[in-house]
């Protein structure tokens, strides 16, 4: 019989990887109905826009859709508001509090995880570990909270599954589930190696926030003299420039194809922080470019042996061990294409399609 399914998100309001996620999950189920905490329509892809979404009551009101990240003690009520009793197969895609939704009998739901919410777990030093005073003690009083919630609300979900086996990891972890594991799509189609590449600088995309070690890169590049490009933007943006030599240039607000050519130019791509999986690495191997990263996170399921260089240590000498032994170490561009494809859309498809029919 054939299933009608909900899909839930935490908010839609870009386009990021969850987004990706969810609009080849909505190829396999091209009638599902989403639903979200928040909805930026202007924002997002019109496949997406294409199907029936359902708001949360948050979503109601402006000023809470433009902070919408001060109101997370609010979000476990507002997800369980939404009334999925039509539905028969249930899809959270969670970073957040999707997977917490109130599923009725006789349903089946299967949450992919991006990362269990880290603002209360693994990220919560590195988002409010500056805090101090009154703010302080109400933040640790509602993560205590949440916490709980989201332990609970994890016996909601009949099966998990991981972006990586490092969120598999924290899966079992925090929830005490034993989760699979499907890697999220990449367009290997469209990130491609091109016609000789210059090799003339560094490389590093990455939002500028603490906790993706990007200081760390600035840092380590000041001592080297390589020249080093940074693409991305965050609140971290005017420090970091103030702290670059004139080797480091940074880049941001540019389109797919400037980001295609500068992987392609690259001599590697660099990265000092943990990722929950890392498109940014598959995207990088993908135009045939090798990948420096600190070895922990979603990069042990992407840079394998040729694939790059992972340093032990997220210090500078390290990463400057890393960067001289990258200059010396030949890389074949067919085999970085190879590896990357494993990551494809196309992959992603098949992969998810095996395990409904195996658990429905």
């Amino acid at each position: 019989m054939k299933k009608k399914a909900a899909i839930i998100h935490d908010w839609l309001n870009g386009m990021r990887g969850g987004e990706k996620v969810l609009e080849e999950i909505l190829d396999i189920l091209p009638e599902a109905d989403i639903f979200t905490l928040f909805l930026e329509e202007e924002k997002i892809s019109e496949k997406i826009k294409s199907h029936k979404i359902i708001a949360s009551p948050l979503n109601k009101y402006k000023f809470i859709r433009k902070r919408y990240r001060n109101f997370l003690p609010f979000f476990p009520t507002a997800i369980e508001s939404f009334n999925l009793e039509e539905y028969d197969l249930i899809i959270s895609i969670s970073h957040c509090a999707a997977k917490g939704i109130i599923p009725f009998p006789g349903s089946f739901h299967i949450s992919y995880v991006n990362s269990p919410m880290r603002y209360i777990w693994d990220q919560y030093y590195s988002y409010f570990g500056h805090v101090k005073g009154l703010k302080k003690a109400f933040i640790k009083r509602t993560a205590s909270k949440l916490r709980t919630w989201d332990v609970t609300s994890s016996a909601r979900v009949d099966y998990f599954i991981g972006n990586s086996n490092f969120i598999k990891q924290r899966i079992e972890k925090y929830y005490r589930r034993d989760a699979g594991v499907i890697h999220p799509p990449v367009d290997t189609g469209f990130y491609c190696p091109g016609e000789d590449p210059q090799r003339t600088y560094f490389l590093t995309v990455s939002a500028l926030v603490p906790y993706k070690g990007t200081e760390l890169l600035v840092k380590t590049f000041n001592r080297t003299g390589d020249r080093l490009i940074v693409v991305g933007k965050g609140p971290e943006e005017k420090k970091l420039k103030k702290i670059a030599a004139a080797n480091i240039e940074f880049k941001k607000d540019i389109c797919a194809e400037e980001l295609r050519q500068l992987y392609r130019d690259a001599t590697a791509f660099v990265y000092g922080g943990i990722e929950d999986f890392g498109i940014v690495f598959v995207e990088s191997l993908a135009c045939g470019t090798p990948v420096v990263a600190f070895k922990k996170g979603g990069v042990l399921d992407i840079v394998k042996k040729g694939c790059g260089v992972l340093f032990e240590q997220r210090t500078e000498s390290d990463l400057i061990a890393a960067i001289d032994k990258i200059k010396k170490t030949g890389f074949k561009t067919s085999f970085l294409r190879e590896n990357s494809l494993q990551f494809s859309k196309e992959n992603f498809k098949k992969k998810f399609n095996e395990m409904l029919a195996q658990k429905l």
